[in-house]
């Protein structure tokens, strides 16, 4: 599975952002397609998931926020990022994992989010 985003930039604190995530290869019909992100300094962390049934999760600082959403028929993944802020700046991550593996399996390249205050 190959996963590549965009919309990654620079914003002001208060933006708004848009990423996505095209996925292709061999995409099983049950998944779990997801953004990490890290900043610098800091551990790799879950921002949001989402499954192919449609259960969604989100990390507590992003709820209310953040949006994460999928195109099952184009293969893609987004994550729509309101009232950004400073913390929220770091490397945005898309990952995928399929079946009903616990953990990514594959990832995406990063993109740059940073919010400036």
């Amino acid at each position: 599975v190959q996963l590549v985003e965009s919309g990654g930039g620079l914003v002001q604190a208060g933006g708004s952002l848009r990423l996505s995530c095209a996925a292709s290869g061999s995409i099983e019909s049950i998944n779990t397609m997801a953004w990490y992100r890290q900043a610098p300094g800091k551990r790799r962390e879950l921002v949001a998931s989402v499954y192919s049934g449609g259960s969604l999760k989100y990390e507590d600082s992003v709820k209310g926020r953040f949006t994460i959403s999928r195109d099952n028929v184009k293969n893609m993944v987004y994550l729509q990022m309101n009232s950004l802020k400073p913390e929220d700046t770091a490397v945005y991550f898309c990952a995928y994992h399929g079946g009903d593996y616990p953990i990514p399996e594959y990832w995406g390249q990063g993109t740059q989010v940073t919010v400036s205050s």
